[in-house]
C-alpha cells in the first residue's frame, strides 16, 4: 500500500542529507520527524518535529515508531538493534539486514565476493596475529581502512612497506579493519539508484569523481567512460540492489584500474555524489527517496543538462567568516546549496554548487573559476 502526502516519515539522522530529504518530503506534502541527538541539527530545524535523543534510546524510539507511518535512515551508522525495534511496529526502509552488511567494512567485502563482484584485494583483520598473513597476502602498497564508522578518508592508515602494519594496526586502535591493496586508479566513479518496495530499479546516469584528501571534491556527470563500462556499472549495481534485497535510494562507488572496474563501497542512502540531481535530473535523488520508501511510483531519473557538482569545505569559512557568495550567485546556471551547519571546521561539508552548462567542458571550466576565486579569497 503506498503512503501517500499528509502522512509522516520518520528519518533517523539530522545532517545536511536529512535536510534535503526533509525538504522534499515536506515539499511532497509528508510531515517528517527527525531523531537526532544533536539539538542543531540541519534537518531537525526544517523538520515537522525533532526529537533529540540518542540513536538506542528505546522510549523516544517507541514515539517514533507510533508516530510515524514509515521509517527511513539518513546514513549507515545506525545500530542495527535499532532499526529492529522500530521494525516491529512501524515499516523500516532500507532494512536492518541490508543496513548491517552495508556498515560494515567486513561483513560488505565478504559480501561482495560471495557474489563474484570484484574488489580490490584485502584480508580481514580482526586481532594482531592476523596482521602477517594480510600483508603477506595483500601486498604492499596497501591501506587499512576500520570496518566500522569511517567516511571521508577517516580510520585509514597507509601502507608503504610491510614493516608499517603493526604501526598502522595501533594507529588506528587495534580495531576490526580491513587490509586492501592500493590500486593504481584510472578514475572513480558512482551510481545513485533507486529500488521499489515491489523491486522496479530505476538508475542515475554514473558521475566520475575526483577526490582530495580522502573526501569528495567535485563529480563530473556524465562520466566520461566508454559504453562498455557504463553498462557494466549498472548491472553491478542493480545486481547489488538486488541481492540485498534494498528498498530506497543508494549509491556503489567504482574504482576503474588498469581498465578494470571494481566495486569500493556501498552507501545505503542518498549519497554526496548524487546531489548533482537535484538541479540537472528530472528526479532528484531526495525526491527518490521520498518515492521508494513510500511506496510510489518511482520517479524519472533523467538527466537534462550536463552538469558539475563541486563540495564546498569549512576551509572556505575562513576567520568565521562567509565565503564570497556574490562569486557564485552573480552566474546564472550556479546553484548554491546551504547546509545549515551551525560551525565551520576544517575538512566538514557545509555547502555545495552545481554548475549546469551545454557542455561537461563548460561547467567545468566555470566550477573550476568559481573554486580558485573561493579559495583565494579566503
Amino acid at each position: 500500500m503506498s503512503i501517500l502526502p499528509g502522512s509522516t516519515i520518520g528519518i533517523l539522522g539530522g545532517g545536511q542529507l536529512g535536510r534535503m530529504f526533509t525538504i522534499a518530503a515536506r515539499t511532497m506534502g509528508y510531515d517528517v520527524i527527525v531523531l537526532d541527538p544533536d539539538m542543531n541539527s540541519p534537518a531537525g530545524m526544517l523538520a515537522s518535529r525533532h526529537i533529540c535523543a540518542d540513536y538506542a534510546d528505546l522510549t523516544a524510539l517507541s514515539t517514533l515508531a507510533q508516530d510515524c507511518d514509515v521509517i527511513t535512515t539518513e546514513f549507515e551508522n545506525i545500530p542495527a538493534s535499532t532499526l529492529e525495534h522500530l521494525a516491529a511496529t512501524c515499516p523500516v526502509r532500507p532494512g536492518s539486514q541490508a543496513v548491517t552488511i552495508t556498515q560494515d567494512r567486513i561483513h560488505e567485502k565478504t559480501f561482495l565476493r560471495e557474489q563474484n563482484i570484484p574488489t580490490a584485494k584485502f584480508a580481514v583483520i580482526k586481532s594482531e596475529q592476523d596482521l602477517s598473513a594480510a600483508i603477506k597476502e595483500v601486498g604492499t602498497p596497501a591501506i587499512l581502512k576500520v570496518s566500522r564508522f569511517g567516511y571521508d578518508g577517516k580510520g585509514q592508515f597507509s601502507i608503504h612497506h610491510a614493516n608499517e602494519t603493526h604501526a598502522g594496526w595501533q594507529a588506528l586502535k587495534q580495531e576490526a579493519c580491513i587490509m586492501e591493496q592500493r590500486l593504481p586508479l584510472d578514475i572513480e566513479v558512482s551510481m545513485v539508484l533507486a529500488r521499489a518496495v515491489d523491486g522496479q530499479v530505476v538508475t542515475y546516469p554514473i558521475a566520475e569523481n575526483i577526490h582530495e584528501q580522502g573526501i569528495l571534491d567535485v563529480s563530473i556527470v556524465p562520466a566520461r567512460i566508454d559504453e562498455q563500462t557504463k553498462k557494466q556499472v549498472i548491472e553491478i549495481a542493480t545486481h547489488i540492489a538486488n541481492e540485498l534485497e534494498y528498498v530506497g535510494v543508494m549509491a556503489v562507488e567504482f574504482f576503474i584500474s588498469n581498465g578494470q572496474l571494481l566495486v569500493n563501497e556501498i552507501a545505503p542512502r542518498p549519497h554526496n555524489s548524487g546531489h548533482y540531481t537535484l538541479d540537472a535530473c528530472v528526479t532528484d535523488q531526495f525526491e527518490q527517496q521520498v518515492r521508494a520508501v513510500c511506496n510510489l511510483t518511482l520517479g524519472d531519473a533523467r538527466l537534462l543538462s550536463p552538469v558539475v557538482m563541486v563540495n564546498m569545505l569549512g576551509e572556505l569559512w575562513h576567520n568565521g567568516n562567509d565565503p564570497d557568495w556574490q562569486l557564485l550567485l552573480e552566474h546564472s546556471n550556479v546553484k548554491l546549496h546551504l547546509y545549515g551547519k551551525q560551525e565551520a571546521r576544517p575538512g566538514r561539508k557545509m555547502a555545495h554548487y552545481n554548475v549546469v552548462a551545454e557542455s561537461i567542458n563548460e561547467a567545468l571550466m566555470l566550477a573550476s573559476e568559481i573554486q580558485t576565486k573561493l579559495s583565494k579569497a579566503t
